[in-house]
């Protein structure tokens, strides 16, 4: 019998237990494959009892659970691990332990779930005779060659259900409400919730924006008639010419926190534009909750196909949707230009029809 093993690395995101319950089941009864899984992502090989057996009895009644059973870890890089000597906190390079340890369990495929930073991992580990695949994981769907990774259309969602419920208070208080949304450099979460709740203003890392703008359009608003306005912020936007805002630092082992530029947004609309404003920053509530039924389907399909690809000897690839298609790429293609709004893109151009405004034009 075969042997595969799956984890799942990096932030949490709605679908992670799919596509564990997929590759399980479908290694198992397709293909007579026996599962392991790794918990806590690439630390599971090294931590004591980090590997276990996975049977169909295992996975049954998560699909619709978030989260992800194996457990998770996004400062998990075996390249660069913290730990601690004579009390001192030092960066190490455990990598050979991993690769030592997957050989001892002698896998013939490892299953990566993760967004960039763990399909990273997964490349340099591939690099080192690592038989791995790749499964695209974020609610920011930023990883290049596919449509759409898992999580991104739960997260959406549940922006968009609270921009709907800001619409109420905005408009009984007459107020300007910010909301900053997740993303990091991408700003398809701000843009898709913005569009689909119906913000007065969105602002997205791949657009810079200008304050007298966001204060041009609340006076707009005003002078139609409409006292309030809801503003969408992805969390990296940043005006023209100055820097993201962040809320922590990074190091080699994590990336810095972006946050603020909600605070700032809103400070600017209390203290120029004659109208009370609030924001709310949504945060790691767009990571939780139940996936839609998008994301199961997906997540599915990508934990189905996974192991098929396993089957073949695909390795160094990662599966990914092309124009609702099952594919796979290479993992160094889809790591190759992150993915990014496209200013001229059909969704946009529909936003600016709207009266949508993004900051950069008055």
């Amino acid at each position: 019998m075969k042997r595969l093993a799956i984890l799942t690395g990096g932030g949490d995101a709605p679908g992670l237990n799919a596509v564990i319950r997929a590759v399980v089941k479908t290694a198992i009864q397709e293909h007579n494959y026996s599962v392991l899984g790794v918990r806590d992502g690439f630390d599971g090989f090294i931590n004591e009892h980090g590997v276990f057996p996975l049977t169909t009895a295992d996975v049954r009644g998560i699909l619709p659970r978030g989260g992800t059973i194996l457990g998770t870890a996004n400062r998990g890089n075996p390249f660069a691990r913290k730990v601690k000597r004579n009390g001192q906190e030092v960066i190490e390079d455990n990598s050979h332990r991993i690769i030592e340890n997957i050989q001892a369990l002698e896998l013939d495929a490892l299953i990566v779930v993760g967004g960039d930073g763990t399909l990273r991992i997964a490349r340099e580990l591939y690099d080192l005779g690592v038989p791995v695949i790749g499964v695209p994981k974020t609610i920011d769907n930023d990883i290049g060659g596919t449509d759409y990774t898992f999580g991104f259309d739960t997260a959406v969602n549940t922006a968009t259900e609270a921009i709907d419920k800001l619409h109420t208070t905005a408009e009984s208080h007459h107020r300007a409400m910010v909301v900053e949304l997740m993303g990091r450099d991408a700003g398809f979460i701000a843009l898709t919730a913005g569009v689909a709740g119906g913000a007065d203003v969105i602002l997205i890392p791949e657009i810079p924006f200008h304050f007298d703008a966001i204060a041009h359009k609340i006076q707009e608003r005003i002078q139609r008639g409409a006292f309030f306005s809801i503003i969408s912020v992805a969390e990296g936007a940043a005006p023209e010419g100055s820097q993201q805002e962040y809320a922590t630092t990074g190091d080699r082992i994590t990336y810095a926190r972006l946050g603020g530029i909600g605070q700032t947004v809103s400070s600017y609309i209390n203290e120029n534009c004659d109208v009370e404003s609030r924001v709310i920053v949504l945060g790691h509530l767009q990571r939780g909750g139940s996936p839609t039924p998008f994301d199961r389907a997906l997540a599915t399909r990508y934990g189905t196909a996974a192991v098929r690809l396993a089957v073949k000897g695909g390795f160094g690839r990662m599966v990914a949707l092309n124009c609702n298609r099952i594919t796979d790429i290479p993992l160094v293609e889809a790591l190759a230009v992150p993915k990014r709004v496209n200013t001229k893109g059909d969704l946009l151009i529909t936003a600016r029809s709207l009266g949508i405004a993004f900051g950069d034009e008055i």
